[in-house]
């Protein structure tokens, strides 16, 4: 005979004693009951607590429109922006336009470099086109 399963907690991910990292150690199928017992590493959105998933369900709803965040949180456009940074910083993400600048500026100045040390440019000429890069 199944076992009724109750409705489940949201998983802790900090320890109530030492505020140490908790780590997943058993799951279970709520078909059949089956557990497997391991150390399972959890996805990063695991690690969000309840405020920062509630932010990224309503920036997802609004098809990551900082305007109908703040209209839907009540919050002004600065607080939505300092949210959405520390949502990314939570989940170890850079935002794409820092990496996509990062990114382009190393493959500008790459292929500067490449062309002084192939001759195609001088020092000078070379030291002009890095100051202006952006």
């Amino acid at each position: 005979m199944r076992s009724v399963m109750k409705k489940p907690y949201a998983q802790p991910t900090r320890c109530p004693i030492c505020s140490g990292k908790l780590i997943v150690t058993q799951v279970a199928c709520e078909e059949c009951g089956v557990t497997i017992q391991g150390h399972f590493t959890p996805n990063r959105f695991a690690q969000l607590d309840e405020e920062q998933l509630q932010f990224l369900e309503v920036f997802l709803r609004n098809r990551g429109m900082l305007a109908g965040v703040e209209r839907e949180l009540g919050i002004s456009y600065p607080t939505a922006r300092n949210k959405l940074d520390a949502l990314l910083l939570a989940l170890g993400l850079t935002p794409a336009t820092t990496q996509d600048l990062n990114g382009h500026l190393a493959e500008q100045r790459r292929q500067i470099l490449d062309m002084l040390e192939q001759g195609i440019i001088t020092a000078e000429e070379a030291a002009r086109k890095l100051r202006t890069l952006r």
